[in-house]
C-alpha cells in the first residue's frame, strides 16, 4: 500500500494556543479518510499545513515524499474549500480550463470533469449565475482535473441537495478506486458512515481516534441497541424480561453490552412465538464521534 500523505507528530501553535499537538495521520493511495472534529479542533490548520500555507512548529509532513508547498507536492494535491468563489464573468468551462492549465492537465479532462459533476449543460454560462450547489460542483470539477494523488475536501457537500450528495460520494468512490487518496472533513456524520474507509477524530488539536468505524465502535465499547417486536398480548412480559422501553405498544427496545449480545439473543429466541422480529443496531458514527469528543473520553491515537 503506497502512503500518499504522511504526517508525523505535527504540532502548530498560534500564540499561546496549541492548535495541533503531536498529530500523526497517514492516508494511503485509494483510501478515503474522514477527518472529524468540533469547530476549532484543528482540522483547517492541518489542511493548511498539508497545502503548504502554514509551517509546523514541530513534526513533519510529506506528500508522496515531497514537502508541502513544493512544486511536486502542489502538482499532486487538489483542494476543495467549504466556500468556493470564482470570477463571476467566467464560464464554468473557462474556470475548469484555467485549473487544468495550472496542473498541466489534458484539455480533454475539462469536459469530462464538468460532465461528471452534472454541469455539462451549464458549462458555457457565466458562473455568477450558478446556484450555491452548482458552484460547489464546479469546485469539485476543478479538484478532479489533473488526476490528483491526494484530494483534500473541506465540507464538500455543503449546499448540495440529497441526490447531488449521493452522486458526489459515488464520484469520490470512483476517484479513490483509481488510486487517489482522499482526506475529507465534514460535519455530515450520517452521510459519511458508509462512505469512508477510516475515521480520524481531532479534539482540541489532538488526534484522539483513528480507525475504521468497526474498530472505533469496539474501542468505545458503546452498547448495542436491540429492538424486539412482539404483539400487544406479549409485549408486557417481554418488557419485564429485558427492561428498556416500550415502543408503539408492540416493541421493546433496550441497550446491551457488546459481550452480552449472544446471551441476549439466545434469551430472546427462547420466547418463541412471543417474538415476531428482532433488530440490532450498532453504535452510529454520530454516537462514536460524541464519545471520543467528550472531555473525559479515554481516546487514543489508534483504535
Amino acid at each position: 500500500m503506497t502512503m500518499v500523505l504522511h504526517t508525523n507528530n505535527v504540532s502548530r501553535r498560534f500564540g499561546g494556543v496549541e492548535a495541533l499537538r503531536s498529530v500523526s495521520l497517514d492516508v494511503a493511495s485509494g483510501e478515503k479518510v474522514a477527518l472529524l472534529g468540533h469547530n476549532g479542533a484543528g482540522k483547517t490548520t492541518l489542511f493548511r499545513i498539508i497545502l503548504g500555507f502554514l509551517r509546523t512548529h514541530s513534526g513533519s509532513v510529506s506528500i508522496n515524499g515531497q514537502p508541502p508547498g513544493s512544486r511536486l507536492a502542489r502538482r499532486d494535491v487538489s483542494y476543495l474549500p467549504e466556500s468556493v468563489a470564482f470570477p463571476k464573468m467566467l464560464t464554468g468551462r473557462e474556470i475548469v480550463s484555467f485549473y487544468a492549465k495550472l496542473k498541466s492537465a489534458d484539455a480533454a479532462q475539462v469536459g469530462s470533469a464538468l460532465e461528471k459533476v452534472d454541469l455539462a449543460g451549464a458549462a458555457d454560462r457565466p458562473c455568477g449565475g450558478y446556484s450555491k450547489g452548482m458552484r460547489q460542483r464546479l469546485g469539485l470539477a476543478q479538484a478532479i482535473v489533473g488526476s490528483p494523488k491526494l484530494m483534500l475536501l473541506d465540507e464538500p457537500t455543503s449546499g448540495l441537495d440529497p441526490i447531488s450528495r449521493q452522486r458526489f460520494y459515488t464520484l469520490i468512490g470512483d476517484i479513490a478506486d483509481k488510486g487517489t487518496a482522499v482526506l475529507l472533513s465534514s460535519h455530515g456524520l450520517s452521510e459519511l458512515e458508509l462512505k469512508t474507509d477510516r475515521v480520524a477524530i481531532l479534539r482540541k488539536g489532538e488526534l484522539v481516534a483513528n480507525g475504521s468505524l468497526a474498530e472505533l465502535q469496539r474501542s468505545a465499547n458503546l452498547p448495542i441497541r436491540i429492538r424486539v417486536r412482539s404483539n400487544s398480548d406479549d409485549v408486557e412480559s417481554v418488557h419485564r424480561r429485558f427492561g428498556g422501553e416500550r415502543v408503539n405498544g408492540e416493541s421493546v427496545e433496550f441497550d446491551c453490552a457488546r459481550p452480552d449480545k449472544m446471551d441476549r439473543l439466545s434469551a430472546i429466541s427462547q420466547l418463541g412465538p412471543a417474538v415476531s422480529d428482532v433488530d440490532i443496531s450498532s453504535p452510529s458514527l454520530d454516537e462514536v464521534y460524541r464519545y471520543f469528543s467528550r472531555e473525559d473520553a479515554e481516546g487514543g491515537n489508534e483504535a
